[in-house]
């Protein structure tokens, strides 16, 4: 197989599947070194993703309707690029697909396809077995002759950000939890009076907590709710950080508390340990890549309960509707998962 001299990769949202992505970025950028990359993303993402080496980022911003697809057209007319990525069956990735031309027009198996998926591609990635998202995008790498070692992520961070981070540290304990308590979907939020116990009980042991999130109502209104139960100290920055400067909060801390939400991802790429809280989707598919041990996991039960299935037995992206279904995950289950991680990983 020739090098590829120009690819464009589709992966537009959310934020944990474009860290994901970018583990991909990153092998194409270490195996085809020559070739122009470029990425066309989704706004905020476009944010987090900025400074990454010989890559060149395409916004596409949903908010401005058709005018997107027409911005995306005129900044990459002319051009055809050797394979085109289309890692996002979403119809309005596929639509955004036709703006770009390409030699080669990779997408998902036929298994995973959706929303038409098919009609957009020339050609398919393999199938695998494995069931997490990651190992699903690497299957796009490996279709470029790229192969299948351990993932990385290298998502920049310039030294302002670091330094501003490290200066929102206590400086008095070199021990830091985060917690960044709210998921896109407000059904995904634990409650908040046991994100406080957990609070408690890491200051208890000597950490400083933080709550970290958006500037969303909603977001802030959560992180209140918190401070309120809680009956240690928590600083609140919930609204306070760009995605950069909280992706770099994120790499200096010690460790993450965080449902299925983007920050879950950001610390698998910033490498630092995160315990997940998982109930409305399987954790093997959308948890904390290098950290799946640290899962607190609902799912699995909750699935059996409604669907008599095992997540095995589930389509793949089989995800529970259910306000309550945060509340099986125990104070109990998260401190005692929260005291082994401590112990495992010297924290």
């Amino acid at each position: 197989m020739s090098a590829p001299r120009s690819i464009c990769l589709l992966r537009l949202s959310a934020i944990g599947d474009t860290c994901n992505a970018a583990a991909v970025v990153h092998a194409i950028r270490q195996h085809y070194p020559e070739a122009e990359i470029t990425w066309v993303i989704g706004k905020a993402e476009a944010a987090l993703m900025a400074g990454m080496d010989g890559v060149n980022f395409v916004v596409f911003d949903k908010k401005q309707g058709m005018a997107a697809y027409r911005n995306l057209r005129r900044q990459l007319q002319g051009k055809q690029f050797d394979a085109l990525l289309l890692m996002q069956v979403a119809l309005r990735a596929n639509l955004a697909s036709l703006c770009i031309s390409a030699k080669r027009r990779i997408g998902y198996d036929k298994a995973k396809s959706k929303e038409l998926h098919s009609l957009f591609i020339n050609e398919r990635v393999e199938p695998t077995d494995k069931v997490h998202v990651l190992d699903n995008f690497r299957q796009f790498q490996k279709s470029l002759g790229i192969p299948l070692e351990a993932p990385a992520w290298n998502i920049p961070v310039n030294a302002k950000d670091r330094d501003w981070a490290k200066t929102q540290l206590d400086p008095g304990t070199r021990k830091h939890l985060i917690i960044t308590p709210a998921a896109s979907n407000a059904e995904r939020n634990w409650l908040p009076e046991r994100y406080a116990a957990v609070a408690d009980h890491a200051a208890s042991l000597g950490f400083s907590v933080y709550l970290c999130g958006g500037p969303g109502e909603r977001e802030k209104e959560l992180a209140a709710n918190i401070q309120a139960h809680a009956k240690h100290p928590i600083r609140n920055m919930v609204g306070l950080s760009s995605l950069k400067q909280l992706f770099a909060l994120i790499g200096e801390a010690s460790l993450v508390l965080a449902p299925d939400t983007g920050p879950a991802h950001m610390a698998v790429a910033a490498g630092t340990p995160v315990i997940g809280l998982y109930a409305h989707s399987n954790p093997k598919r959308t948890g904390p890549y290098l950290w799946q041990e640290y899962v607190v996991d609902a799912y699995t039960s909750a699935l059996k309960q409604m669907r008599g299935e095992t997540p095995e037995q589930s389509r793949w992206g089989q995800r529970l509707k259910g306000a309550e279904l945060m509340e099986n995950i125990t104070t109990e289950q998260v401190i005692d998962m929260l005291d082994r991680c401590i112990q495992e990983q010297n924290l």
